[in-house]
Order: structure tokens, then sequence, then C-alpha cells
């Protein structure tokens, strides 16, 4: 029940407010004066405030004032008569919420009260998302205490305050898009958007449009101009995730964005200035692909003006008991779970090729499907067995992310009959993404079926 704190010199006015407003379901404090105001704002913290404007001694706009410095989140409605109503105003100007002109009639103050209640309510729970945002992506929430760790917080704090382009590289599961987000939510642009490109996702057709926008009869099927992914990133950051997969025929456009900051959507006849930080991440060795002339080279520097390089989990296993715990508080926050020391220790001995993850998903599943709230070696073990049996990115024999990888793309295209496109969407990736792996893994289809009898 909202608490309403109405002060009036007026006797009359407060008992006929505050039974209009009692009758609404309201809880109703009165006060006559200004000074009887604040002595009753500071016993019970009211959710919103009635004054008037005309009172003995202190008025309504000096009250005004005191009310904010005591505390300015609580909303104030003044009243006022008929000839008042330009001062009305300029409390308003000094942040009064709203004003009701005397006489108040019942369906006016229910609405206006209503109405400044429900802003104030969402204005606190905008405040409370925003809070919560900042927390769940500050850096020092990244978990780690190792040297390799060490080394990536120390890049961010140094980074985040800049303008300056960043790679992020590391293995998948390494967390990339975690630290984006925290040089984003630490930089002087978190007060706008982060979007997020995955350029291994989209069809190599549709990046260009997808990136830049197009114009309205730019190519079949585009009926309605496009903003570009650049665009609405405008004064916040793009993440262009998995950047190693862009096509080549695409990356002069990107270079063009990164050295003039303007873009050019798909059909149109003229540029527009863009205000974009970009911050790219790839799991896959971006100088070897410019060896190799996958890659531009100009592009590659533009981009790497300051790389972050994430560990893999192997690196740093020491991390893993601190990494349980903060995934046990997220997972089981009201339950006394907890890995005892035997279990962490079989966790620091497994290799973790999908990296942190990997070892969020399986302590996730520990937990939820624990018969106990001390989880010990016995129980990882069996589970981690189960993960080996289950996996369809392992097989015997194979322990390196190359290895498993290549075993993975061949699994895809055997459930899906050898059919390309099909096996790219089991993946989760784009058809030429897969062509190049093929490649990269010199995987041969037709040798693959006659292996398997088929």
């Amino acid at each position: 029940m909202s608490r309403i704190l109405i002060i009036d010199d007026d006797e009359s006015i407060r008992k006929v407010l505050g039974y209009m407003l009692e009758e609404a379901g309201y809880a109703v404090d009165r006060a006559e004066s200004a000074e009887a105001g604040m002595a009753a704002l500071a016993a019970h913290r009211p959710d919103l405030v009635l004054s008037d404007i005309k009172m003995p001694g202190k008025d309504g706009i000096a009250l005004l004032a005191d009310i904010k410095a005591h505390d300015a989140s609580i909303p104030v409605i003044m009243l006022t008569a008929f000839g008042t109503v330009e001062t009305a105003v300029e409390a308003m100007k000094r942040g009064a919420a709203d004003y009701l002109t005397k006489p108040v009639s019942l369906d006016e103050l229910r609405l206006t009260v209503e109405k400044t209640l429900a802003f104030d309510r969402l204005e606190r729970e905008n405040a409370e998302l925003r809070g919560a945002l900042h927390d769940r992506f500050r850096f020092e929430n990244i978990v780690g205490t190792s040297e390799p760790m060490q080394a990536v917080f120390d890049a961010i704090r140094k980074v985040a305050p800049t303008d300056a382009n960043v790679l992020i590289m590391g293995e998948s599961g390494t967390g990339k898009e975690l630290v984006a987000r925290a040089i984003h939510h630490n930089s002087p642009r978190r007060g706008k958007r982060m979007v997020t490109v995955n350029c291994a996702a989209i069809p190599a057709d549709l990046l260009e449009s997808d990136l830049f926008g197009h114009v309205r009869g730019a190519f079949t099927g585009a009926i309605r101009d496009k903003v570009g992914k650049f665009e609405l990133a405008g004064g916040g950051t793009i993440f262009l995730d998995e950047i190693g997969s862009m096509p080549l025929p695409l990356q002069p456009k990107l270079l063009r964005v990164l050295q003039e900051r303007e873009i050019e959507r798909v059909g149109a006849e003229r540029t527009s200035e863009v205000d974009v930080r970009v911050i790219a991440a790839t799991n896959r060795p971006l100088a070897a692909l410019v060896a190799r002339g996958e890659f531009r080279e100009d592009l590659y520097y533009r981009l790497n003006v300051v790389p972050v390089h994430l560990p893999p989990l192997r690196e740093h296993t020491s991390d893993i008991p601190l990494l349980v715990q903060s995934f046990v508080a997220r997972i089981a926050a009201d339950a006394p779970v907890h890995f005892t020391s035997g279990a962490l220790a079989a966790l620091e001995r497994y290799a973790w090729p999908g990296n942190v993850r990997e070892l969020e998903n399986f302590v996730e599943r520990v937990v939820l499907m624990r018969s106990g709230d001390a989880i010990d070696d016995a129980a990882v073990e069996r589970n981690l067995a189960a993960l080996e049996r289950e996996s369809p990115f392992r097989e015997r024999g194979a322990s390196t992310l190359p290895e498993i990888e290549r075993r993975a793309i061949v699994d895809a295209l055997r459930a899906s009959d050898w059919n390309q496109s099909r096996a790219a969407r089991r993946l989760g990736i784009a058809r030429h993404v897969l062509l190049y792996r093929l490649r990269k893994f010199a995987i041969d289809i037709d040798a693959e079926r006659g292996a398997a009898g088929e």
C-alpha cells in the first residue's frame, strides 16, 4: 500500500483529500505546516507528497527544496489556487512532479496520484535495472585471481575509458562477449547501446545489409529502407563477434568505416557519419589468416589497436574454485550447496576444451541434479564420465580443440545426410564458414561417407 503525506494549513482540505485517498486504498498522513510535514516525512517516508503552495511561515516552494534535499526520489504534487498556477509551474521546474488546482475533483486526484506513482515506480525500476546491468558487467565480475586473468583485468581497466578499437582473442567459451560488455559498460559510452553482430551466423549476402543497412529497391526483396547495426549503435559500441569469418569482399567496407567514420547503405548514393566504438572478437588466429590472404592486413591492424588475449581454462585451472563458487551463487542462491575439495580437485584435473562456458554448464547440471547439498568427487567424476559419453564434440583420442572441431563437423554432416547447408544450420554457422572449415581440416566428404559405410 502506497503512503501519501498531505501538507496543508487548511484542516478541511486535509480531511477531504485524506478521505478521498483512503477510499482509493492509500495510507495517508497529514501535516498542517512545512515544519510538521518534514517531521512526518522523517518519521515515515511517504511514497508521494501533496503540498499546498500558500502556507503561513515556510511556503510550498521552500518546502519542496527541503523535501528534495532530504530525499530527491520522493515525488511531490503541488496544490494551488487558480490564480497561482504560474507559481505551480515554477515549482515543477524546481522538481515537483505535477500540480493540482483547487478545488480538487476526486477523479482528477486519483488520476494524477496514480500517474505520478506509476511513473515513480518505473523510474526506480529502470534505475535498479541499470544498476544491475552495471554490476553484471563490472570487470571485477569476470572471475579469476590467476596471473593470466589479472593481465586481462589490467587490459580492460586501461582500455575501457578510451575510444580505441579492441580485438579480443581466445578459444570458444572463454568469455569474449562478457569482456566486450565489461569494456562497454565501464566506458563513457555505457549510456548508449552495445549492438552485437555474429559475423559467422549471418549469410555472406545478407551481412553487408545487416551491418550498414540498405535503401528501398537496392535488391530484390528490399521493400523498405533498413537501418544497419552501425547506425543502431550510434554513440555506443558495436561488437563484431567471429570477425575472422567476415567475407573478404566485405572487409574493405568495414575498413572504410574504421578509417572515415562513415557508412554507406546498400544502394545509397551518399554516405552517413557514424559515431561508434568497434570491439571485435575471434577464436581464429587472424595473423595466420592474413598470411594466407584470407583476411586484409590493413583491416587487421585497424582492429588490433588494443589486443586482449583470453586464456583457455586449462591455462588457469587455479581459478576453477572461484568460478564454481560464482556459478553456484547464481544457480542456487538460496541453498547451502557446495563442492568438496575433492570435487574441485577433480574439476581442476579435467581439460575443459569448451572452457569457462562448458564448466558453467557442467556446474549447473550437477547442482540441479544433486541428491544433497555437498557435491563430492564421486558425483563430479560420474558426471564427467557422462559428459564424455554424451558430448558430440568428443571422441576417443581427440584431445585438442582442432580434433574436437573436426569431429563435430563430420558428425553434423553425417546427421544431416551429408547435406552441407543442413549441417551448417545444425552447427549454428553460415554455409561459407562450413566450406572454409572443410578446407581447413582437409575433410573429404566422399571419403568420410565411405568410412562410415554409406
